[in-house]
């Protein structure tokens, strides 16, 4: 068995998502996403393991953040992240997905506390403070020589050649989407268990391959998943 293979580790799955339906709350629950931008896709392409981390830190941190403030939510909250490196046309485009409660214990850790019906936080400061967070801790592991360039990206070795490569990110929106889940956080969880322990491509795209044209494998990388209790941002 091997877990690349489209048919191989369906009882892992199995179990994966039981234990996450498992830690389900009776509450409702909310889908989020965290993109990465198409600029920091490149980047992230030549330096996977340290842009994920990046990436899983950030979100986490927001999350944790702007929930902890009483101005918003003024509770701890825990959430399920999923890492996918690919998108739907099998291209790389990192992005995590998060099933997160719909509340939180109050910080005196007295009682829970309830978000609003249909409105989790506030998608605009999620967005800005994930940005910030981010391209923060990308220009200090720049600083810091832990990031590697290759080909075209070559030139983002000079610092003032990155500073200035990542200055239109800084003025550039992003999005975070945050929305209840149509089919219930179990919907969520079905669809994620479906990458966490094997590759995404079907049989029928492998008999598929007809010879004339390459299978895009970039970005496919195991998944990566992590399960954060309340206040811990670790992933």
């Amino acid at each position: 068995m091997h877990r690349h293979c489209p048919k191989c580790q369906g009882a892992a799955t199995k179990d994966w998502l039981a234990a996450r339906e498992a830690d389900l709350l009776p509450v409702g629950y909310f889908h989020l996403v965290f993109t990465l931008p198409a600029e920091i896709a490149e980047i992230a392409y030549q330096n996977k393991a340290l842009i994920y981390d990046l990436l899983f830190r950030a979100a986490a941190e927001t999350l944790l953040t702007i929930a902890g403030d009483p101005r918003h939510l003024g509770a701890r909250i825990g959430f399920t992240a999923v890492l996918h490196s690919w998108g739907s046309a099998m291209t790389h485009h990192p992005h995590l997905h998060m099933v997160v409660p719909g509340g939180g214990i109050s910080l005196d850790g007295a009682r829970w506390v309830p978000c609003r019906p249909g409105f989790f936080l506030p998608v605009r400061v999620l967005s800005r403070l994930f940005q910030r967070l981010f391209l923060s801790r990308l220009a200090d592991a720049h600083a810091a020589g832990r990031l590697a360039f290759f080909g075209e990206l070559d030139g983002l070795r000079d610092r003032a050649a990155f500073a200035a490569d990542l200055a239109p990110l800084q003025r550039k929106n992003w999005f975070v989407y945050a929305k209840p889940p149509f089919a219930g956080p179990e919907g969520v969880l079905a669809y994620l268990a479906r990458y966490t322990h094997r590759v995404a491509i079907s049989n029928s795209r492998l008999v598929g391959l007809d010879g004339r044209r390459d299978l895009p494998l970039q970005g496919l990388p195991p998944q990566r998943t992590s399960v954060v209790p309340h206040d811990d941002a670790r992933s």
